[in-house]
């Protein structure tokens, strides 16, 4: 019988996709990604997407529970939100499930003899992890996360990521407290301040940074890292886990060890992060990113003889000086063939690049190796817990 969105069929999970989907297959041989499922689970079926080579539906009942299955981590996962989409997988398989998934996405663009063997480590805490969080609103005026695959929001439910207090008395706030059709950034920073600002909607894989209304707060977000002081607009981007940034700049500072040169590049710099660790390589650092909150003079830069390009960094490239160091941090597309062969041309002896999304990573790892850089250490960091997100930290070389 031909199968149809709608129809409910029964499969094994046999494996983890890229995206945080289970992997098993329907009577008919074609391959079945099933959302909430985890290896080992036998799982009814609800077909959400029906094509001629596989199949897509969503969990709607445990017939047979894995032993990876635990009790749920998060309420608003629980009532639909996408925020923890591993919200059921036992916290301890977790970063066994995400090295599994990064070295099927590596095996597609290169031979294991070629790589190094992957590190893989969790930031803690586990829970109570994010100080930064972007919510929707409803039509009347309620905060919360977005319902999987939708724009909808499930309001009034806690997740299990965000850090005490970032949320107190939003998500459980009564009808008409926000903008309908806003979005919401609630940040908690380095000195316990809590930020709370309106902006418009932002459009399916954009970034809006414009705050519309300034809530609660001064309207700047002070961050530290050690003694580096940061200061930036509360939706500008910072990474989400509270200890990222000190461990990002710990594993980059590592990466570059023994490396002494005139330049670096900054590539995606955002605000500087990573500026003050490459000045200690290097006598100048360009950093490149064209988001307004990246002007901002930062008091960690100071004394440093750092530069700052505000512009995409596919058209920066030719403007700037060789660079015997390169740090790139693109988003969740990638850096792309055209960056990496430019900065390739360019001959930096030692490139750090960081990947949050390890099918773009492993397309982007592939661009390294044709360019004639080989990956010499590789290093899974878990930042997102209770997700199917990770950061892979990789150093490519000449």
């Amino acid at each position: 019988m031909a199968l149809s969105v709608g129809d409910r069929i029964t499969c094994e999970i046999t494996r983890m996709a890229h995206g945080g989907e289970g992997i098993g297959h329907a009577d008919d041989g074609r391959v079945v990604f099933v959302a909430d499922a985890f290896p080992g689970d036998t799982v009814d079926v609800t077909l959400t997407q029906v094509k001629k080579k596989f199949l897509r539906g969503q969990s709607v009942g445990v017939v047979k529970p894995s032993q990876l299955r635990g009790p749920s981590r998060c309420a608003a996962a629980d009532a639909g939100a996408g925020c923890c989409d591993f919200h059921h997988l036992r916290e301890d398989a977790e970063l066994e499930i995400k090295k599994d998934i990064l070295l099927g996405q590596l095996s597609r663009v290169a031979s294991p003899d070629s790589l190094p063997q992957v590190e893989s480590r969790t930031l803690q805490p586990t829970q109570g992890w994010r100080t930064r969080v972007r919510l929707g609103v409803d039509a009347q005026g309620r905060a919360g996360f977005r319902r999987r695959g939708s724009r909808d929001i499930v309001a009034g439910q806690p997740c299990s990521q965000v850090a005490d207090g970032v949320l107190d008395g939003v998500v459980d706030a009564t009808s008409g407290s926000f903008a309908p059709g806003a979005e919401l950034v609630a940040v908690r920073d380095s000195q316990g301040r809590r930020h709370l600002a309106q902006t418009a909607k932002a459009s399916r894989g954009r970034r809006v940074e414009t705050v519309t209304t300034t809530l609660e707060g001064p309207g700047e977000v002070t961050e530290k890292v050690g003694e580096l002081e940061f200061r930036f607009p509360p939706t500008a981007f910072w990474q989400a886990h509270v200890a990222a940034p000190a461990e990002y700049c710990r594993v980059i500072e590592q990466a570059l060890d023994g490396i002494q040169g005139a330049t670096a590049w900054d590539l995606y710099g955002g605000v500087g992060l990573f500026a003050p660790v490459l000045a200690k390589f290097c006598e100048q650092v360009v950093s490149v990113d064209y988001s307004d909150a990246a002007d901002t003079a930062q008091p960690a830069l100071e004394g440093l003889n750092v530069r700052h390009l505000n512009s995409r960094v596919d058209g920066a490239i030719a403007q700037l000086p060789a660079p015997d160091v390169v740090v790139l941090d693109p988003p969740r597309t990638g850096a792309g063939h055209k960056v990496i062969s430019d900065v390739a041309a360019a001959q930096p002896r030692r490139v750090v690049h960081i990947g949050c999304d390890p099918a773009t990573f492993s397309r982007d790892l592939g661009y390294w190796l044709e360019a004639g850089y080989s990956c010499t250490e590789m290093v899974l960091i878990d930042a997102f817990p209770g997700t199917h997100h990770f950061e892979v930290i990789s150093v490519f070389e000449r």
